[in-house]
């Protein structure tokens, strides 16, 4: 049985102070939980599931021995931040990726998002970034919280494999001045014909207002994906996905 004090602190735990408190954030759904259990990059806390899935799992909770407690669907329901509650709510233990040096970065291409703040836009955008085999995504200290449950579960579960950190934008930009830095822009060069170096970063900017004016400073490279209709704006997400296939190409 779900006690009153568990379903409080699952609860708190959709709030970003209380996720960094203790260091714990949420993950649902089966498809993801199957992959947490392939990887090594997060500790499980604990684990909430119905005797069905239970049965069908009944293995994998004997090889990562980790706090199991069986709930009913009604139960699930309290706790989950689904519109329809799944089998399984897994909480997973905070972890702290180590900044990669500069040897490392100047053989791969990195995401940099200034100001994102749709937790939609933010695990989408993590989810292209695995898709095109981008494994680190620099954030801006008010970028929403990667370890947000909408977040989360955007990612379809390509937390596990991207790592994301935040990190004052101006000193990364110091730190790494020989790297290229694209921005996307209105005023930009034509993504889809422009010259792309082998590695840098690929800074995508505020969902309404875009790259702040300080970042825009430190840039390199203006680029923006040509505009043939009459719509305002892109997605931001959307555009990190041209962009990325431009990059690529």
């Amino acid at each position: 049985m779900l006690s009153k004090a568990n379903i409080k602190y699952i609860r708190l735990l959709q709030q970003k102070k209380y996720r960094q408190k203790n260091r714990v954030f949420i993950a649902e759904g089966e498809k993801i939980v199957q992959e947490i259990f392939t990887q090594e990059q997060f500790n499980i806390h604990s684990i909430y599931a119905t005797a069905e899935w239970e049965q069908q799992n009944i293995n994998s909770l004997k090889a990562h021995r980790a706090q199991f407690n069986l709930v009913t669907t009604q139960e699930l329901g309290k706790i989950s931040q689904l519109q329809k509650a799944n089998q399984v709510l897994m909480l997973l233990e905070y972890s702290s990726a180590a900044l990669p040096t500069t040897q490392e970065l100047e053989n791969q291409w990195c995401l940099v998002l200034d100001q994102i703040r749709d937790p939609g836009n933010m695990g989408t955008i993590i989810r292209i970034a695995d898709w095109f085999g981008i494994e680190h995504i620099f954030c801006s200290q008010d970028c929403v919280d990667a370890y947000n449950p909408k977040v989360v579960q955007s990612t379809m579960g390509s937390f596990l494999r991207t790592k994301v950190h935040y990190i004052d934008l101006q000193e990364l930009f110091e730190k790494h001045k020989n790297l290229p830095k694209y921005g996307a822009v209105l005023d930009g060069q034509n993504a889809f014909q422009s010259n792309y170096e082998s590695a840098g970063f690929l800074v995508i900017g505020n969902e309404s207002r875009g790259v702040s004016d300080t970042i825009k400073g430190m840039l390199t490279h203006h680029i923006t994906i040509p505009k043939y209709g009459h719509a305002e704006s892109l997605n931001a997400a959307i555009a990190t996905g041209i962009l990325c296939a431009a990059i690529k190409k």
